[in-house]
């Protein structure tokens, strides 16, 4: 039986960007241009070949992913952009679980974040809870333009590791 690796090694251009498109959101040029850099002994060099291929991402393409995020904290439903990746993610922060004045309070972040930035709010929920959410977002609106871009890309660096992961993972339970 072939390895995980060697499936995804072997996978075809479009099935590669079919699994792993969608690790970073709306964004599946990254998968599509880090299969160029294959094949992949383990998931840090797939994940080294994504972050290499987003480093050297024009700023165009950098600021298109950031802004392909969801903010945070929305409705659920209101936002139909929304992947079932980043709605489970906000789920597991309690992000879908606001009381009425929580809600104010990450919308009020929120449009103050967009105001000064004018993208959403970038950070891994998976690996924070709600106040350490609102904690990063009143810290980081001290920030510059120029140092929230590279905190969020930090922040989707992070996203993408624990989606690649996820992949995988699916990957060694399929036959």
């Amino acid at each position: 039986m072939k390895s995980v690796m060697d499936r995804v090694n072997g996978a075809s251009a479009v099935r590669f960007v079919e699994l792993f498109g969608p690790i970073y959101e709306h964004s599946p040029w990254i998968a599509q241009r880090a299969r160029a850099h294959g094949p992949f002994a383990d998931m840090d060099a797939m994940l080294a070949a994504m972050r290499h291929e987003l480093d050297r991402a024009t700023q165009a393409e950098k600021m298109a992913l950031i802004r392909a995020h969801p903010e945070l904290a929305q409705r659920m439903g209101v936002d139909p952009t929304l992947t079932s990746a980043s709605a489970s993610e906000q789920a597991s922060a309690g992000l879908d679980r606001l009381t009425p004045e929580e809600f104010t309070t990450f919308r009020t972040l929120n449009d103050a974040y967009a105001a000064k930035f004018g993208i959403p709010f970038i950070i891994c929920v998976r690996r924070s809870d709600k106040e350490g959410i609102l904690n990063g977002m009143r810290t980081r609106l001290d920030n510059t333009p120029e140092a929230e871009q590279q905190a969020a890309l930090r922040e989707i660096n992070k996203i993408a590791a624990l989606r690649l992961a996820d992949v995988l993972a699916r990957l060694e339970q399929e036959p």
